[in-house]
């Protein structure tokens, strides 16, 4: 395991020990209790990325409350469609789950003949947290803000590249956007998530990336990376000196990312509602919510029916999107 990897673990580990979530209400007479043997929730990106961290956070806090190990499962590949394959293929009885990030409501627009379709082979849980990216460059890039990369880019085509945590994912999306807006040609460089793309950022394998903010806060405070803005409507209160990209030149650029449980479709509605309890009491706890918004997210814990009415949003948003950005998987 590298040195970022084990750092951004240690951290998140850290941050659970002080974190308590009281035990949910007993089933209902009749109901047979759930979880009653250990929960899987797989994870389609790498250890250490803040899928993965956001993933181990919840899965010890769900712990606490059920008395059930509750383990994550890393099955990165494909742009998180291996994991989505085997959770929408699981037997629906809650004892394997999806924590997801923003692909799964491109991936459709991305690639052939998927197994498995978002508002269709899935029941959404809830969504856990979103976050902004961030445009972060390596330090020994000679740009210092957002308009000098822009013109560096254009005195550089087709040199200078950007990382993503894999194809079709938010930040690669808001690479190929930002490409478009600005007008300029940067080589898409893919990785198996957040942790690998943010290494070879550090090390300068990669000229910039589009790094969600619980990936790239910490680094931008200790002078790894160089943040030129962030993505979002407002800045944001942990680097309140880093502009906007509207602010920074491109008016009414966003991309964020975000993090949801799902089920397989089918899976009993008392084990949905039961899961919803547990994540709707855990986002609710100061503790809990402090340890993301200190990394720039915004922890959410809505309803199923809230849920999937986003997801339905997100699908609808990207296939206009997608209209306009020629991308494909290879």
């Amino acid at each position: 395991m590298t040195q970022l990897i084990r750092h951004a673990l240690a951290a998140f580990t850290a941050a659970t020990l002080s974190l308590s979530v009281p035990m949910a209400h007993a089933q209902a007479p009749g109901q047979a209790a759930y979880p009653s043997k250990p929960v899987r929730i797989v994870v389609g990106y790498s250890a250490g990325g803040p899928t993965d961290l956001v993933a181990r956070l919840l899965a010890t806090q769900l712990q606490t409350a059920t008395g059930q190990p509750f383990v994550v499962d890393n099955k990165p590949g494909a742009g998180s469609n291996l994991a989505t394959d085997m959770v929408a293929a699981a037997a629906p009885d809650g004892y394997t789950l999806l924590l997801a990030a923003a692909p799964i409501t491109m991936n459709a627009f991305l690639y052939k003949n998927l197994k498995w379709d978002v508002q269709k082979s899935l029941d959404p849980v809830s969504m856990v947290m979103s976050a902004p990216s961030i445009l972060a460059v390596n330090p020994k890039v000679p740009a210092q803000n957002l308009q000098e990369l822009i013109s560096l880019a254009r005195k550089k085509p087709g040199e200078l590249t950007f990382g993503s945590t894999g194809m079709g994912g938010s930040q690669h999306m808001a690479g190929e956007v930002f490409k478009q807006r600005a007008g300029i040609d940067i080589v898409h460089v893919p990785y198996k998530g957040a942790a690998p793309a943010l290494q070879d950022l550090i090390a300068g394998h990669v000229t910039m990336a589009f790094m969600t903010s619980l990936s790239a806060v910490p680094y931008v405070k200790d002078g790894k990376v160089r943040a030129l803005a962030v993505a979002s409507k407002a800045r944001i209160p942990q680097l309140p000196d880093l502009p906007t990209v509207s602010e920074a030149g491109l008016p009414g650029f966003e991309a964020d990312s975000w993090n949801g449980l799902f089920a397989p479709r089918g899976t009993p509605p008392e084990v949905i509602n039961r899961l919803h309890t547990e994540v709707a009491r855990i986002a609710a706890s100061p503790d809990f919510k402090e340890k993301l918004q200190a990394q720039g997210a915004v922890v959410v814990g809505n309803s199923p029916a809230e849920f999937h009415a986003f997801i339905k949003q997100e699908v609808e948003q990207w296939a206009k999107v997608f209209q306009t950005v020629n991308v494909k998987a290879d």
